[in-house]
């Protein structure tokens, strides 16, 4: 059978430029890719990178769905299905909210799809497709293979060095999916030897960990990132931000090779994370937390959520005072998102407060619901102007690294990517992505470029990671 996986176009916020659609491949279809039979045939198509063609007729679509790529993986079902092609969705969206989906797919995967898929293509073989396959108790990590890299064009995009270390997160926030029915949340990790020859796989010795929180585990971060050091990786994650409270693995995540932390602050408001249940957040740590972080050569970008019902029009300018204030380097803002399936979503819909339910807007950079102590119109100016604040050149200027390492990095992120983000994604076009972030890591981060240049090419660096 010929199996063509499709990754809809995404909605682009304000901020966005080329830059955000164009930032990594779809991860899960690589692994569907990777799970395949070799006797079958199977294809990528990305929206978000080329114009998915609609005339052919492969035996199996199988669509990955977030919630504000649904309407356009609906679509493109739809069209599929009219002439007689089957067609299969998953994603988070399809298991967080299945019905929604089982009414484009003649099958919807709920959950991880790593036992799920096979038996789906037998099925399929025999013509006997079941309506839906069901998989929220969790898989062994062991049975999750390395992604199939071969299916990417890859000079389509920035980055093509992501990867996970395990699946799930050790909270329930009630604004994320982890609180929806369908999702197995329960975190766990992949072996070591998994994740070396995982990051082998690669063939680059710059990586980016796209884990929902990379230290779910901090037992086996401490067993892990020895390895890390004596790879001589440059590296990049996302944490909770009880990482303060680990000093030992800041220390070894420096020593390894990590260069930057994405980190959910969310609030400066504790009542507002009390309420959502991010009890792992206490805001009366976070600024030791970013000031460890700093002093050990690492980036922080806070990602932040506005529209908590204890959040006023002054939200704004007091989040922006203690950005300024910590020096944090980068900042990635969202409006509060009821997701469909998740607690809030449940919580705001028997309040009688969400008022747009075009699954397009949900990608929190629109007010969809009523908030407590603002109106929507205040929540979205209030949040535009945040970008534009904090990315001004004096805010720029007031935030500024201390350290020297980090100068270069955050000056390529604040002006390159954020605030000349649409001028600079032109020359993107012209000289091809993948060249400009090469030209961004060699002048980030001098030690991966000596050891680019001492290795002479890249398969001889290559063969040093994998040593």
């Amino acid at each position: 059978m010929w199996i063509k996986l499709i990754s809809p176009m995404t909605t682009a916020r304000p901020m966005d430029s080329i830059w955000k659609s164009r930032m990594a491949p779809p991860l899960a279809l690589l692994v569907l890719g990777s799970l395949t039979p070799a006797s079958h045939k199977v294809t990528l198509e990305d929206e978000n990178i080329e114009k998915i063609n609609l005339g052919d007729s492969p035996d199996i679509v199988g669509i990955t769905v977030k919630v504000d790529t649904a309407v356009g993986a609906f679509e493109i079902a739809d069209k599929y299905r009219a002439k007689g092609v089957r067609v299969v969705m998953g994603g988070i969206h399809a298991t967080a909210c299945p019905d929604d989906c089982v009414k484009h797919a003649d099958s919807v995967v709920i959950g991880d799809a790593e036992e799920i898929w096979p038996q789906l293509l037998r099925d399929a073989e025999r013509g006997n497709l079941k309506r839906i396959y069901k998989n929220i108790s969790g898989i062994g990590t062991e049975k999750i293979p390395i992604p199939k890299w071969n299916m990417l064009k890859h000079s389509k995009y920035l980055f093509t060095n992501t990867l996970t270390i395990g699946r799930g997160c050790p909270w329930r926030c009630d604004f994320c999916y982890n609180s929806a029915e369908n999702i197995d949340s329960n975190y766990r990790t992949k072996s070591v030897r998994q994740i070396l020859d995982e990051i082998a796989s690669l063939k680059t010795d710059h990586v980016m960990f796209i884990d929902d929180n990379f230290i779910g585990n901090p037992n086996f971060v401490r067993l892990l990132l020895p390895e890390f050091k004596k790879l001589g990786i440059t590296w990049h994650t996302a944490v909770s931000t009880n990482i303060g409270l680990y000093d030992d693995i800041l220390d070894m995540m420096s020593e390894s090779g990590c260069k930057s932390l994405f980190i959910g602050f969310e609030s400066v408001n504790q009542s507002n994370l009390l309420k959502c249940h991010k009890t792992q957040n206490k805001i009366e740590k976070y600024d030791a937390t970013i000031e460890k972080i700093h002093k050990r050569g690492m980036l922080v970008n806070a990602s932040l959520v506005f529209g908590f019902d204890d959040d006023d029009p002054s939200v704004f300018p007091s989040t922006l005072e203690w950005l300024i204030k910590n020096r944090v380097s980068t900042m990635t803002a969202h409006i509060l998102t009821p997701y469909p399936g998740t607690a809030l979503h449940k919580r705001l819909e028997s309040e009688g407060r969400i008022i747009d339910r075009d699954l397009r807007r949900y990608n929190t950079a629109h007010a969809v619901f009523i908030p407590a102590k603002m109106s929507p119109k205040e929540l979205e100016t209030g949040y535009v102007k945040m970008y534009s604040d904090f990315y001004s050149w004096l805010n720029i200027m007031r935030r500024f690294p201390v350290a020297n390492n980090q100068i270069m990095p955050y000056l390529q992120f604040n002006l390159l990517y954020r605030k000349f983000g649409r001028q600079t994604s032109i020359l993107g076009r012209i000289f091809g992505l993948r060249r400009l972030a090469e030209f961004a890591r060699r002048t980030s981060y001098p030690k991966w470029r000596k050891k680019k240049e001492d290795n002479g090419n890249c398969m001889a660096m290559e063969k040093e990671v994998i040593a």
